[in-house]
This record gives C-alpha cells, structure tokens and sequence, in this order.
C-alpha cells in the first residue's frame, strides 16, 4: 500500500509540473486556454483568469474588468470578487459547435487605464450525453424467396451527436438463422450496414421475421438505441438491379450553376420484361436539403445541380440512390453517390470596429490606442487569410494583436486647430483571387486643449480722440483671436496697469472684459495728455491660461478750448504810449504779444485793429501775424492827440476764440518819441503838456535822437559780432525738419543737407512740423504782374493742413518773432512748377533787408528756398542760392545757414530751430530795456524840471 501512495503522489508532481509548463506556454503565446465539460452545473469553477492574466483582484472593479464573447455571453461568467470563471448557464457541445470535432468558446477579456485585451480560449469537452438515433423506429424489408444466399440488404444506420469515441458506434442484430449483420467502414468514416442472407427463405414458411437491430456508443457509461427491422418475403422476381460500382464520387464549385450534371448512375437487372426495368429514385434517408440542391433522373440516373451550393454551410454531400425494377414484387438494389464541393473567394471580409477611446486628446502621447478591430473570412485557405490597411495621410497606424485582431494607435502628434476630426476608413481585403474587400470607417474627433493663445490682428494700433469726449466715450474696440475651441477660446481683455504720471492707467481708460471695447473714463486734455500709450491684455478661460498683449497708442487731437493770452504789459489794463508827431510811415509803435495754449490752426494767431468809433480813419495799423502796431502815415496836426487802440487776437480754430489788447496813444509835438508803459492818466499827462515849452520840447527831441542813433549803433554792432558763425555752434544734436505728408505719414529731408541754427548759442532740439496741404500758386513773373498779391496784408491767408504741430515753445517764439505772410512765392527745383506757401520773412523796416521763406512742406531741398531782398539792396540770390543768415524780425537771434557739400557722407537733416531759451533771453533783453528806458525817462523828466 505504500508503494501504490508513492506512485500517486510521484503522478500528481508529474502532473502538477505539466500544468505549469502548459500555463507559461499559454502566457508566453498571449492567449489562456482552459477547458470546462458540457452540461456542467451553474458556478462550475472553469480557471482563475484574474491570477493567469497577472492583474490584481483590487484591480478589476476600478479597471472595469469585463468579458465579451462574440458567441454565447452568458455561458460564462467572472466573478469579480475572487477572479474566477466560472459556468453561468448550461453548455451544450451539440447546440454550440453541431459535429464539428473542436469546439471552443472565445472569450475578450478588457480592462482599462490602461487599455489592455487578453484572448482566453475555454475548450468545452464532450461528454456522452446523447444516446445512437436512428431515424425512425422500425425499418421495412421486402426480401424475395428466391434471394440468392450471401445477398445483402442494405439497413440505415444510427447517428449519435457526440464526437470523438462517444460517437462510435457498434450494432448487434437479435439471434436469428437466416441473417448476419455485416459492418463496412468507408474512407470517409461512415459505416455501411447490411443484413447478408445466410440461409434460403421459403415465403411458405417464413412470410414474415422480426430483428432487432441495436446500436452502442463508445461513451461512458454506453447509450444504445434500438430499431425493429420487419422483413417481409416476397415471392417471384428474383432478380434485383445491380450498380457497376456501390460508391461513386464527385467535386463541385460551390460557384456551379444550376443544371450542371454531377455523375450518371448505371445500374442493370439480369431479370426480363418489366422485371428487368429500372427506376432511379433518393433513398428514403435522403434529407430534404439534399432533394433541395440536387435532382436525379428516373430513367437515365443523371444526378444535376438544381440549388445553390455553398462551401460555407455544407462542405460535401452523402448521397443514397436506390434502383427499383418495375417486376410485382419489384427488387431494389443501393449506391452512394459522394459530392465534395470547392472552396471559391466568395465572400468578402467582415469588420468589426469597437471604439474604445473617443474623443482622443490633441496631445495624446503616440501609441495610444483608440479602437480594437476584428475581421474575419469565412472562406478556406488563402481565400480566408485577410490583410487590413488604411487610407494614407492619416496620423493613425494598425497594429496586428492576435489573429485577426488590430489595434487603431495614434502614431503621429494631433493639431486640432489644423484638423479637427478624421474619418478612418479600414480596408480588410482577403487573399482570392480575385481578392475581395470591405471597409469600415470611424469618426476620430480630436478634443481641444489650451495650446493657442490669444492673437491680436497687428501688435500695434494707433487711436485718435479728440479732446474734451464726454466720460465714458467708447474709443476703440480691441479683439483677439483664439484658434482653440469652446473654453479655451473664450478671450477676455484687461488693461496692463501702470502709472502714466502720478495716476494709474485705469484713471483714464477702462476695456471691458467681452468686448474688448475700449472707453475714456474722463475727458481728456490735448494740453495735458499728448499721447497715451498703454497695453491691453487678452486672456482665454484655459487651464493653464494663456494670453498676449496688443500696444495702443492713444492720440489727444487738439480742439480750440483756450482763447488767446496776452503776453508782457498787455495783460490786465491798457498800456500807454507816446508817439511823435513827426514819426513817418511805417514808424512801429509798439507789439502786442500773445500766445495759444492750443495747437496747429487752433494756436495760428492773427492781429486786427478794431475801427475807431464815429468812423474815423486812424493812421495806425497792426501786422497781421507780427503783431506789431505802426504808422500807415505821416501824421499832422488834424490827428487826434489821444487815440485809443483796440487790437483783436483771434485763432483760427472752430469755433475762433479771440482776445482783445487796448493801446493808449498819445499824439506829442516833440521830436524824442519815449516808449514806456504808464498808466491811464489823461488827465495828467494834458495837463502836464500844456505846461511844457516848446523849446524844452525841440532840446528832448535832439538829446534822445541823438542817444537812440549811439544806442542803435552800438546794438546793432554787438548783435553782428555775436552773429559770426563757429564751426561747433550747430555741432551738437541733431535736430531736423519733420514735415506731414498729405496722407498723414510721416517723412524725413534729406535731398539737401543744410544746417539753419541760431547765432545765440548751441541748436535746440524742438521739433517743427509743416503740412503741404497747400495748393500751387503764382511763381515770380506772375508775383511781379500782380503787385497786390504782395502789398494787400488784410485778405485771408491760405490756411495750412490741420495737421501740422508747433511745441509750446515753438509757439512763444514764432507768434513773437515770425509771421506768415498771406502769399510766399515757393519756387521748386530748376524747371520744376511753383508753388504758393506760407512763408517765414522779416519784418524788419530796412529797405535793405531781405526775407527767407522755408516751405512749410514735405522737405527741404537747395531750392526749396525763396530769399527776396528789399528794393534797396542790390544784391539778388540767384535760383538755389542762400544767403550767408539773415534776421528775425522781433527776435534778438540771428538765422545763419551754413551749406554743405551733396557729397557729405554725414546724414544732417534740415532744421530750424526755436525754443524756450531764445525767449528767455528775450525777456531778459526787454527787462534790461525796459530799465534802461525807465532811466531814460528819469533823466527827461530831470530835463523838463530843469527847462521848467
């Protein structure tokens, strides 16, 4: 007995040791194999599929572990507590697989994060649970008497639905004299029975005998069947029809039309007469779908094609034929007749796509797996071996799993913004000839993440507002573009928060957040605030968000808000002078100043006297643009002494703001002419002249002409000194003429390179713009025909471009020192045409002295300049020529111009400047005149005490 325990427990190693080695073959090949009987009971344990697959039991529920069988589902079942499969419902071997000798349940076992799919094969084992059939319960013979011994006489045999030894059967015949049971085994694996006639029958005897024929499986425990066989003997024809062969054999293309002859059966009776006729006939267990797909004929035995034959359902038929000869009682005789049918590419391949990962991420990693596909061939051989492929130029690959399996893996980097989604067409197409395919397609949507930020148009905008908008003004819409979808392309805008000044940015401006609109929170000032530059931020509803800034640049147009200011003694009350009653023409009284805080044509100033009352006519004027009030006459003796001047200063802006100068004028008969601001006494100063001698008048005047000649000279002598130009005094900077063109952009002169700089000192670096919004004028033969263009100073000049710019400081120093004069003659380069522009020219009284006349313009060239002397200089530059400097008018400052060769290889733009240091220096000169002629006067009034 201990030799017999040692034995089994040595078995079970082996066994135990087999099992392993099965298992890491199975694991290594990819697929588990188990197998389970047929008719197993509910719960049936079949494997622990969770532990042979290596996943952990924790693992199944949150992996959503799932199975999926294309054939039966619930046969099998997992249990997800413990990782076994197990037997769900009742398997049956027969109803699952009918004859077919293997018989398998393939089973898809899922799990995701990742996604993963294991192939588990549970093969279902045969059990005998089905007994021999035959197919009816009794069996008729009829059996002539005159039967020849060792004749046979076919039977049908059972058929038991088990495979392998189940099905095999053995027959047994009941004890009997005049039969033998004979069994043949064919090539083909079926069995032939027949009853073999051992001993003569008499009819007279023996009518009638009763067998009992039973059948036995191989199975265990064995199941038999049984059958009645009833013979019946019959008399007088002896002869049966014989076949010249008991088996005949034939192939067919399951493609073969009807009518195709199949074979021709030839079967002879040794009998005559009727009894040797012969009819062709199915044997009795032909099966309806045989009758259905072939046809035999009675008297000629061809066997045709009269269905569809479809390798598919049946591979081969078996086919019984009995001969019958027409004798009473008729004999009959069997043959088979064997049909194999040939496989044809028939059938196209079947696809099946599950999509497991939809929609897939733009930035998926590659090799991510976004479905699983099976095809499948129902056809044999190269005709069922199917290839897959998809359409070209697709980010996408197949990768083969298992037979017959793919899977659909990302293999190139997604762009949603380029593509959004893709139609994925996979071609199955088979090995026949001609090969056959099917498609399938997939929808593969690519979901949007936060890789695109918002993008503005241009990075830069440029705004213009006129000044004084009402709070809240809409100036601008911003927007920006965000390629990405839904979320992430939700763009909202903010302002990038900075000081402009001792303020914060959203002081002036706020953008909201939709719209991107952007408004002026208060009114803004030209006079304040020139140009607001600040950024805008857009931002997306992205995780992360992303965003970008655009630049605007905000510029405050100017509107005629601020009237003129009178600058110096103007301001406040009237200012008195004293004019001589012998002073000439042209004799210049004094000059109102004034300033406009606006810009462009709101600060351009003009001059107006204002009629006297009662319509007289006064022999005082104003220039137009200088300012400066002078004689028009001699004056006489009819002249009232005391005139009262009004001057208008007015811009030229919309609507025009104007202020007003008053100007006391005291007509006296002495020669001396005392300048000096005094109040309004005119009472006292009529008085005062009625107690003065006439002679003490004529000494006064001889004194001051005398002392205005010395102080002329010495003035005029220290202002030519400090004139002399230096190599270095426009050496530092540089400073250049900007000019507008008409269309608002901005350009540099560089054709002529010329340097204008002031003899007081270094050049300033203050920017002078000119506009060229001017239309063509006279030239200078036409100046010459039409005299009053030149002298006639009262009608309007031509207005310049909106547009162009003075600095505050340019301002001071143009309305002081330079005027416009209605019509400049602005000649163009040698044959070029002639254009008429406001020009700059002096103002000076000297019949000598000349005017220049830069083109307020789009450049300076070497002819875009126009200097004109007076009638009494001589001298005349010829076309292109300059002068050496010349003076404005007003101004202690003397304009020199230095040319310098085309060749220079050093880029001077043109310039010309003024600025705040020139006007300084003016009111500093005028402080000192003015003390210089308060003194003047102490010493007069010492004079007149004296006379007195």
């Amino acid at each position: 007995m201990l030799f017999s325990r040692l034995r089994r427990l040595r078995a079970r190693r082996l066994l135990l040791l087999w099992l392993l080695l099965l298992a890491a073959w199975e694991a290594g090949s990819g697929q588990l194999h188990y197998s389970v009987s047929e008719e197993a009971k509910h719960g049936t344990f079949v494997g622990r599929i969770a532990q042979d697959l290596g996943l952990e039991l924790a693992e199944l529920v949150p992996r959503l572990f799932r199975v999926a069988s294309k054939d039966r589902g619930d046969l099998l079942e997992v249990n997800l507590q413990n990782g076994i499969l197990f037997v769900n419902s009742r398997i049956d071997r027969e109803e699952l697989c009918g004859r077919s000798v293997e018989c398998s349940i393939h089973l898809e076992v899922i799990v995701d994060r990742p996604l993963q799919v294991f192939h588990v094969e549970v093969k279902v084992k045969d059990i005998n649970d089905n007994p021999p059939v035959f197919k009816g319960p009794e069996q008729r013979i009829f059996i002539p008497e005159n039967r020849q011994l060792d004749s046979r006489f076919p039977l049908e045999g059972a058929v038991d639905a088990d495979i392998g030894a189940n099905s095999l059967l053995t027959y047994t015949l009941s004890p009997t004299d005049y039969f033998s049971l004979k069994v043949e085994t064919t090539d083909e694996l079926s069995k032939s029975l027949s009853l073999e006639l051992r001993k003569s029958l008499d009819r007279e005897e023996t009518p009638e005998l009763q067998l009992l024929l039973t059948a036995t499986d191989g199975g265990k425990p064995e199941l038999e069947g049984a059958v009645r066989l009833q013979i019946t003997v019959l008399d007088v024809n002896d002869n049966a029809p014989l076949f010249d062969q008991t088996i005949y054999r034939a192939q067919l293309v399951e493609s073969t039309v009807n009518g195709t002859l199949v074979t021709t059966l030839n079967a002879t009776d040794a009998d005559e007469g009727v009894n040797g006729e012969v009819v062709f006939s199915f044997g009795n267990d032909v099966s309806l779908d045989i009758q259905e797909k072939f046809n035999v004929d009675s008297i000629s035995g061809e066997i045709r094609v009269v269905g569809d034959l479809d390798y598919e359902k049946t591979k081969s038929y078996e086919i019984q034929i009995k001969a019958v000869d027409k004798g009473s009682p008729s004999m009959s005789n069997h043959c088979k007749v064997l049909v194999k049918v040939l496989d044809i590419n028939d059938n196209a391949p079947d696809l099946a796509i599950t999509s497991l990962s939809l929609p897939i991420k733009e930035d998926a990693p590659l090799n991510t797996v976004i479905a699983l596909i099976k095809v499948s061939d129902i056809d044999s051989g190269v005709n069922g071996q199917v290839t897959c492929s998809l359409n070209p130029h697709l980010p996408f690959k197949l990768v083969s799993t298992f037979k017959n399996y793919y899977s659909l893996v990302l293999d190139s980097a997604l762009d949603r913004e380029t593509t959004a989604d893709y139609k994925v067409v996979v071609t199955a197409q088979d090995g026949g000839s001609p090969s056959l395919w099917a498609t399938a397609s997939v929808s593969v949507e690519v979901a949007d993440v936060n890789d695109n930020a918002p993008a503005f148009a241009q990075p830069e905008y440029t705004v213009f507002v006129k000044e004084n908008n009402p709070p809240g003004a809409h100036i601008f819409t911003v927007s920006a573009v965000d390629a990405d979808a839904q979320e992430n392309a939700l763009v909202s805008y903010s302002l990038v928060e900075r000081r402009v000044g001792e303020r914060l940015l959203s002081s002036y401006v706020s953008v909201h957040a939709e719209s991107g609109k952007v408004f002026a929170l208060q009114p803004l000032d030209h006079e304040e605030l020139e140009l607001l530059q600040f950024q805008v931020s857009a931002r997306d509803a992205g995780v992360p968000a992303l965003g970008s800034n655009v630049t605007l640049q905000v510029f405050v147009l100017d509107e005629n808000d601020n009237a003129p200011t009178l600058l110096g003694p103007h301001t406040g009350s009237a200012v008195s002078e004293l004019v001589s009653r012998t002073v000439g023409a042209g004799h210049v009284v004094t000059k109102v100043r004034a300033v406009d805080a606006d810009s462009g044509y709101n600060a351009w100033l003009s001059y107006e006297l204002q009629p006297p009352t009662g319509g007289a006519r006064s022999p005082f004027r104003v220039g137009l643009y200088t300012g400066e009030i002078s004689t028009t006459r001699s004056l006489d003796e009819v002249d009232v002494p005391r005139q009262r001047l009004l001057v208008l200063v007015k811009d030229h802006g919309e609507p025009m703001l104007t202020a007003t100068a008053t100007v006391l004028v005291s007509l006296v008969e002495s020669s001396p002419i005392q300048k000096a601001s005094l109040p309004v006494l005119t009472g006292a100063v009529g008085s005062q002249a009625s107690l003065v001698d006439v002679n003490v008048y004529l000494i006064i005047a001889i004194c001051a002409v005398s002392s205005l000649l010395v102080l002329t000279l010495l003035l005029y002598t220290a202002l030519r000194c400090s004139a002399t130009p230096t190599n270095g005094a426009c050496a530092p900077g540089k400073p250049m003429l900007v000019c507008s063109s008409a269309v608002g952009s901005w350009s540099y002169s560089q054709q002529r390179r010329q340097r204008v700089c002031s003899g007081e000192g270094p050049p300033k670096t203050d920017l002078m713009a000119f506009s060229p919004g001017l239309s063509p004028g006279l030239n200078i033969a036409e100046r010459s025909e039409h005299p009053e263009v030149n002298s006639d100073l009262s009608g309007n000049p031509r207005q310049p471009n909106p547009d162009w710019r003075y600095s505050a400081s340019l301002r001071a120093g143009m309305h002081s020192s330079v005027h416009l004069e209605e019509a400049g003659i602005l000649r163009a380069g040698p044959g070029g045409p002639d254009q008429q522009w406001p020009t700059v020219s002096s103002a000076t009284p000297e019949p000598e002295a000349g005017e220049v006349s830069p083109p307020v313009g789009a450049g300076v060239n070497s002819n875009s300049w126009t200097f004109k002397y007076g009638p009494g200089n001589p001298k005349q530059s010829g076309p292109g020529e300059l002068p050496d400097k010349f003076i404005i008018p007003g101004s202690p400052a003397i304009i020199s111009i230095r040319q310098e060769p085309a060749n220079n290889q050093i880029d001077k733009s043109d310039f010309i400047t003024f600025g705040k240091k020139e006007e300084t220096k003016k009111k500093k000169k005028k402080k000192k005149g003015n003390k210089t002629q308060e003194k003047k006067e102490k010493g007069n009034s010492t004079t007149d005490n004296s006379d007195q």
